[in-house]
């Protein structure tokens, strides 16, 4: 029990005084899991308004495939990139293995379909009395998804939210891509928040593992109430 507080203590230390090392961390997590979740929405908007009103066939097991990849393994998702980027693999003239570029493939790939899915589902809730009103006053293809698409702004947003928590909150893939290599300049370096938390855990380094998640909690955390207040407002 004393070496817990200890630790809580020394955690607390390194995040007053903003120890290097750990922010380092902090910003390449945050920087890394940020430009996944945009890469993702950008492709999931565009891709969940196509198949909510698209009337091809095989639609329906389309998004139930989509929702079963929700719980998509991260290490599946990890060996399946590297797979693909390794030095046999055809992307592997691209050298991006062992890259923050990695890991940014691979959390996109992970979080796709899970804003995909939530993204059919914002748009499908939408109040059918609503497009009926948008057909009737012949709204134009752009004008009807451009009308629903702010209807549905809140759940996105929700969507885009969840997604983040998601890549923010990985390990497998970003271990199998990344390699939790700790470089000396801060674009080659792979250590996130949890691969860090994992490597310090095994190396009873308790006060960085303590400090290391209280800051992902901190994260998820602002993030959470900043999506809670925009709804609100």
């Amino acid at each position: 029990m004393y070496e817990i507080v200890e630790g809580i203590a020394e955690a607390a230390r390194l995040i007053i005084t903003l120890d290097p090392g750990v922010m380092s961390i902090a910003a390449r997590s945050i920087i890394v899991s940020f430009t996944a979740t945009v890469a993702a929405t950008l492709i999931s908007i565009p891709l969940g308004a196509a198949i909510n009103f698209g009337t091809f066939r095989g639609r329906t097991s389309l998004i139930n495939l989509i929702q079963t990849l929700y719980s998509l393994p991260t290490v599946i998702v990890g060996l399946l990139i590297f797979l693909l980027i390794s030095r046999v693999g055809p992307f592997g003239f691209m050298r991006l293995l062992f890259t923050p570029t990695a890991m940014i493939i691979a959390q996109t790939v992970l979080v796709l379909p899970i804003m995909t899915g939530l993204t059919i589902s914002a748009l499908s809730g939408v109040d059918t009395v609503i497009r009926d009103t948008l057909h009737s006053l012949g709204a134009t293809r752009l004008q009807f998804l451009a009308n629903v698409m702010k209807e549905a702004r809140f759940a996105i947003l929700t969507a885009v939210a969840v997604g983040f928590g998601r890549a923010i909150s990985e390990v497998g893939a970003a271990i199998l891509v990344g390699g939790n290599i700790m470089a000396s300049s801060f674009s080659g370096s792979t250590r996130t928040l949890t691969t860090a938390i994992s490597l310090e855990t095994s190396m009873g380094n308790i006060p960085q593992s303590i400090a290391l998640g209280t800051i992902l909690l901190a994260i998820a955390l602002g993030v959470n109430l900043v999506i809670t207040r925009m709804q609100h407002r």
